[in-house]
């Protein structure tokens, strides 16, 4: 049967549901209201659509120009969408007829809404009409870097155009993620490798920004302006002098030739140099520096390579993460030798990626990194809260454990006991039978008291011939018989090592957590000072400190 409190429970949420589903009736026959169904953002304006005619200016700096001819049969008298992309610098003039619009890739608010990553335009020829439609731009900085112009219906026109502007985002987006995700990594292992790589996520977040056209949109948040060749060229130069150490280093430089840094220092400060002076420089300096970063940085994917595959040859795992880190940029580069059409349509995009890809790579490394530093961090506290010789906790990590059992003992009122044992005659043994056989006997007694609780780390080794034997939530009843069955497998030790003569025993102080007020110094004092008596009663027996005899006849042992 239900108990009044769920009755109640009950009868509360029916008469909170009945309203509710009245309401809900009420507001099936009621049109959406303005600030209660619906938000509205916004209102109605005049502004007109944010396109503009070129200006003299602007078309006197127009040395490329294409005609698009209509087919032979004339245009169709269908919408035709004309689509922009890849001039990186200055606007891009569109006409048809007496329409034209200029627009730039630095301004989203010069351009067609319809056509966010180039510079579109939608025109509705008469049918039968011949008169072309006309595309012109300023000569590219590079000569390779040649525009790309896409005709066709306006719906898969600007579906590509979309396309487009999802990879450059996406790929802007992954570089901010992982500059995030790098700068965890530094709070987590305060290694400076990682604000470096932040740095340079940062620093390829505006290079792309600037390449692809997103720097300006929706509205200009770099001050891009007419001068998108400039920016490139600096930023270029700044990528550089990040990119190739960090390519050199990926593929095994560093770990191969230690002495390399400071001909890396050089070339990195002698790219950002070039950088910073890029404002200074006149269009044909301009020019010749983008084709000498473009060759330096062909010269340094071509050394990398080497040393990447040579580090591999001699079995360096790590350098196939920069071999990967090389694989797009290689594509590329035999691409454009071969002047393959899918570049030239693509090459903002692919460079994107290949920069995405290899910002990846770097932080697949980074993650190596942090692998190897906690290892080694792990493997130096495994160092320095293990013994040695038996592979027990030591005193300090047996310390810090038995602290940790006497607060969840007092928090969850479980009991706690503890046994200290150590092995009887032990300078005997050694003087007897020798320091090494004295160690075979640690060796094995550590074995034995391993064997006999659930948890190795239980088992602490304080120093010398002592013990600690840690028995969270037995009682001092079932504590006793434990510890009186680990007494019985360190005297097997005798039996195991088989060395004539050789006899070993231990003596175990048995002492149990007496309450809330009960603390770690006074637990181990009772348990040493029980060990002490068992001693004094005859050794090889098992002593509680809650009794003033021996807790077993020391003759049955």
């Amino acid at each position: 049967m239900v108990g009044d409190g769920a009755l109640g429970v009950l009868l509360a949420l029916l008469l909170l549901w009945l309203p509710g589903l009245a309401l809900a009736e009420v507001a099936r026959d009621t049109a959406p209201r303005i600030g209660t169904d619906v938000l509205l953002l916004g209102a109605a304006t005049a502004e007109r659509t944010p396109q503009r005619a070129c200006a003299a200016d602007v078309l006197a700096r127009h040395q490329q120009v294409l005609a698009v001819p209509a087919p032979a049969a004339g245009w169709s008298g269908e919408p035709q969408a004309v689509d922009v992309f890849g001039v990186l610098s200055g606007e891009v003039r569109i006409s048809h007829g007496d329409r034209e619009i200029c627009g730039s890739m630095q301004d989203a608010r010069t351009r067609d809404s319809r056509f966010r990553a180039g510079v579109g335009m939608v025109v509705v020829p008469k049918a039968g009409e011949h008169e072309p439609i006309v595309v012109s731009w300023a000569t590219p900085l590079k000569p390779h870097w040649i525009p790309t112009v896409q005709l066709g219906a306006p719906s898969p026109v600007q579906q590509n155009d979309t396309a487009r502007l999802l990879v450059r985002a996406a790929c802007i987006a992954v570089a901010i993620a992982l500059a995030l995700s790098a700068l965890i990594g530094y709070v987590t292992a305060k290694d400076r490798s990682f604000l470096i790589f932040v740095g340079v996520c940062l620093l390829f977040v505006l290079w792309q920004a600037v390449l692809g056209g997103l720097s300006g949109y929706p509205e200009p948040w770099l001050p891009v302006g007419d001068h998108c060749s400039w920016w490139l060229v600096a930023l270029t130069a700044f990528t550089e002098a990040m990119l190739l150490p960090v390519l050199w280093r990926l593929n095994g430089g560093d770990r191969r030739w230690p002495g390399s840094r400071a001909a890396q220092q050089v070339v990195l400060w002698a790219l950002v140099a070039v950088g910073l002076c890029v404002p200074w420089m006149g269009l044909a300096g301009l020019a010749w520096w983008a084709a000498a970063l473009e060759n330096l940085f062909m010269l340094g994917c071509v050394v990398c390579l080497v040393v990447g595959l040579w580090a591999v040859l001699r079995r360096d795992r790590y350098a196939l993460a920069g071999l990967s880190a090389l694989l797009p940029w290689l594509v590329m580069f035999s691409a454009d030798a071969l002047r393959a059409q899918w570049l030239i349509a693509y090459r903002i995009e692919a460079l994107q990626l290949a920069a995405t890809w290899f910002l990846m790579m770097s932080a697949y490394a980074l993650n190596l990194r942090l692998g190897r530093l906690r290892q080694q961090r792990d493997e130096l506290r495994q160092l320095a809260d293990t013994d040695a010789l038996t592979g027990l906790p030591n005193r300090r990590a047996g310390l810090r454990l038995l602290a940790e059992y006497l607060q969840r003992a007092r928090q969850d009122e479980q009991p706690l006991a503890i046994g200290f044992l150590d092995i009887d005659l032990f300078k005997d043994i050694n003087d007897q039978f020798g320091h090494e056989a004295g160690d075979q006997v640690l060796v094995a007694v550590a074995r034995q008291l391993r064997d006999s609780v659930r948890n190795h780390d239980d088992v602490i080794r304080m120093g010398g011939e002592e013990f600690l034997v840690l028995l969270p939530g037995a009682n001092r009843a079932s504590a006793f018989a434990r510890l009186e069955s680990v007494r019985q497998q360190v005297q097997a030790v005798t039996r195991v090592l088989a060395i004539p003569g050789l006899e070993v025993s231990a003596s175990i102080g048995l002492a149990v957590m007496r309450g809330e007020g009960d603390d770690l110094a006074s637990l181990l004092r009772r348990a040493d000072h029980a060990m002490y008596c068992a001693k004094r009663a005859g050794r090889n027996q098992v002593f509680d400190a809650e009794r003033a005899a021996p807790a077993s006849d020391p003759l049955s042992a």
